[in-house]
């Protein structure tokens, strides 16, 4: 088949710049013909699989979600543009999806500015929402509500990540001809990239990646691995002593401090992986024992998470799946969650694959301290065969329920259905 993909913005970091990367390698290597149009200056630094990249020109600003740092655009927040900006972005982007037409299927990434690129382009769709846009862009926002909504009407299906984005769509934008065309598809995780390592072994590939990363002299490209960590990951992962990870942005929103306060009367070290505007304040109030390396990419990730005994993701905002923790699991780290949103649902399917006697291990009461430390101490307490039986049922849930062929195939069964040419 002929596949389309059109993402608004990139091919490195996380989120959706991550499913977009992941499905169009998949796709492509299940012997798809795959063009994914998107704002990635330099696609040949991502694998896409055999995929083609596209990136079509910008008649102005970059619409975003949340203001952020681009080299080769200038970021708007979408509720900040104007009717006409808009509606050129739009256009210009419709056009260049024309150009690869015809399409067996079209995928559009967000319900706004996605969906609004698929009508736009008069061609049969479908959209995935993700979940930022509904809730950073749309929600209370009455001309964008009306505008989504329009847009959807438009699309052959609406995916979602979960049950709780389903919830959230209905909430934000309201009922309506998209109401009975929303499907349930997890995103995916690489699950040949993420897996279980022997200790030693993770350690080594560990720092030979962190060897590889260009120079960020003074920290001076905060989405850039901090330098030198090759030395102080080495020396600070030297022994099996209890290690708490999380990966992340690193904002109010994603619960960054629970974690470092409840670390407190804990005796573990903790890594903490990711950049954003909340660093310094974070790094002020850390135990002793924490170390913090800047971004990271999945060729870091892939060797930390097996480094480490337990993966939190602590964040007090809605997520719409978990991505991290899901990411976690696959690596054989148990992932341990605030007990909300997509993220609940991580936990349960995980909880499924547990003994019974530790499916509570999998979450934690949204905000609490007090929770989030005595799950961890339970966690890290475990003796080697019990945590050795957790992390075998969380690699076993990522296996069976998120790898990227089952997500891509089951995409392309949405999308048969829907235009009717699949059962």
């Amino acid at each position: 088949m002929r596949i389309l993909i059109w993402h608004g913005y990139l091919l490195g970091g996380t989120g959706s710049n991550v499913y977009t990367r992941s499905l169009a390698r998949t796709w492509s290597r299940q012997g798809h013909d795959v063009v994914v149009l998107c704002q990635e200056p330099d696609p040949e630094n991502h694998d896409v699989g055999g995929a083609r990249v596209v990136r079509p020109r910008l008649d102005g600003g970059l619409p975003v979600f949340v203001m952020d740092h681009y080299a080769d655009a200038e970021p708007v927040l979408v509720g900040d543009m104007g009717p006409s900006e808009r509606h050129r972005f739009v256009e210009v982007n419709a056009d260049a999806l024309r150009a690869e037409l015809p399409a067996d299927i079209v995928l559009v990434n967000h319900v706004l500015l996605g969906a609004a690129v698929g009508a736009a382009a008069g061609t049969p769709f479908i959209v995935k929402a993700h979940g930022s846009e509904l809730e950073f862009a749309i929600r209370g926002n009455a001309e964008l509500t009306c505008w989504a909504r329009d847009s959807l009407a438009s699309a052959d299906a609406v995916v979602v990540g979960s049950r709780h984005t389903a919830d959230v769509l209905e909430q934000v934008v309201g009922p309506g001809r998209h109401s009975d065309r929303t499907h349930i598809v997890a995103p995916g995780v690489d699950i040949d990239m993420l897996r279980p390592q022997a200790r030693d072994a993770a350690l080594t590939s560990l720092v030979e990646q962190c060897r590889r990363d260009a120079p960020n002299p003074g920290k001076a490209d905060q989405r850039r691995p901090d330098e030198g960590n090759a030395d102080r990951l080495a020396a600070f992962l030297a022994d099996d002593a209890p290690t708490v990870l999380y990966v992340g942005k690193l904002s109010d929103q994603k619960g960054v401090a629970l974690l470092l306060e409840a670390l407190h009367s804990l005796e573990a070290r903790a890594v903490i992986a990711g950049f954003g505007p909340a660093r310094t304040r974070l790094e002020a109030i850390a135990p002793s024992r924490t170390l913090f390396t800047g971004a990271l990419e999945h060729r870091h990730l892939a060797h930390l998470w097996p480094l480490a005994d337990v993966a939190v993701t602590p964040s007090v905002f809605p997520e719409a799946f978990g991505m991290v923790a899901a990411e976690a699991a696959s690596c054989g780290c148990p992932p341990l969650v605030a007990r909300h949103s997509g993220l609940a649902e991580i936990a349960a399917a995980v909880a499924a694959a547990y003994p019974p006697a530790y499916g509570h291990l999998t979450s934690f009461d949204t905000g609490s301290v007090d929770d989030l430390r005595t799950k961890l101490s339970e966690l890290l307490a475990l003796p080697p065969p019990e945590w050795g039986t957790l992390s075998r049922a969380a690699r076993t849930t990522a296996v069976r329920t998120w790898s990227w062929d089952t997500v891509a195939t089951r995409l392309a069964r949405v999308a048969a259905t829907r235009s009717g040419s699949g059962p």
